[in-house]
């Protein structure tokens, strides 16, 4: 039988690198490299910080007090330690292996930076975050924020020891992430060896994409997608199929259910109006998300 895979739309390269903060390097797939605007919701920002060297420094590096509403920012660790911050008490140290999810909801603000025994000694940090977007019924949620460690997350082996793949939301092939979601949302990543394949099959609805993030991979049998290549899946139905050329390949899989509603975004805020991006500074601005003594 002849497998239907699901099409590529396209192949896409992130913007050019610039700094987040002083301890970010990253380049921007969404929206500004690429001109999605709605057509990769619920996932609405994706920045990529391949692995780069860290000098040793006494002072952490990162990104100070900053505050958000109406959506979650999601951060993968792959190399190096991030430690988070936030004024509702919230307080994370993650590694490699290890995801902070955070909802900003109704408002928060949050730090994110180097862990100090990192920053101390140095060393490669490689990183993804995403911000995925919040339904109105949920955009005034009350802030939460989920601790995702390595050993917690949902794993599947592929056939004949061609990698693992790590399930961090939804599920693949039955393996479950533990991240709660407030839309159907699948995410995770593939170890690969060389050779290793992994087939799987999401909602055609879903939009759905693939970011090589180390080695080279064969997507659905055709064209190599080469590191920091992102592929664009169609909205159609069908197979996808992923398989490493090179040992240690390594991609991650986003897919989620659109969110069929307006999207304004301001700054750190995303949220269905222009009134409501201006209500946000407001509150913001008056304290009601409260300050940056934390």
């Amino acid at each position: 039988m002849t497998t239907e895979f699901r099409p590529i739309e396209g192949m896409y390269r992130g913007a050019p690198f610039h700094m987040v903060g002083d301890g970010f390097r990253v380049s921007n797939y969404f929206p500004g490299g690429t001109d999605f605007g709605q057509r990769f919701s619920p996932f609405i920002l994706l920045d990529y910080n391949p692995p780069f060297e860290v000098a040793p420094s006494t002072e952490p590096r990162g990104v100070g007090a900053h505050p958000h509403r109406g959506f979650e920012t999601v951060s993968i660790a792959y190399e190096g330690t991030v430690e988070h911050h936030d004024n509702h008490g919230n307080h994370g140290i993650v590694g490699p292996g290890d995801v902070q999810w955070m909802t900003a909801g109704s408002g928060l603000l949050h730090k994110e930076y180097h862990e100090k025994e990192f920053s101390r000694r140095g060393g490669t940090f490689h990183f993804i975050q995403l911000w995925v977007n919040l339904p109105r019924a949920h955009k005034m949620h009350p802030p939460r924020y989920q601790e995702l460690l390595k050993k917690d997350m949902g794993y599947a082996e592929l056939p004949d020891g061609g990698g693992t793949v790590r399930v961090i939301a939804g599920d693949y092939n039955g393996a479950r992430g533990p991240a709660q979601t407030f839309t159907p949302i699948h995410l995770f990543d593939i170890a690969f060896r060389a050779g290793g394949k992994a087939q799987f099959t999401l909602p055609a609805a879903y939009h759905t994409a693939a970011l090589v993030l180390r080695g080279e991979a064969r997507i659905n049998g055709g064209a190599a997608a080469k590191e920091g290549d992102f592929v664009l899946f169609a909205n159609e139905a069908g197979e996808i199929a992923i398989e490493g050329l090179t040992d240690e390949t390594l991609v991650i899989v986003l897919s989620g259910e659109p969110i069929d509603e307006p999207v304004v975004q301001h700054g750190p805020f995303v949220m269905n109006s222009r009134e409501e991006i201006v209500q946000a500074f407001q509150d913001f601005q008056s304290g009601k998300m409260g300050t940056t003594r934390f």
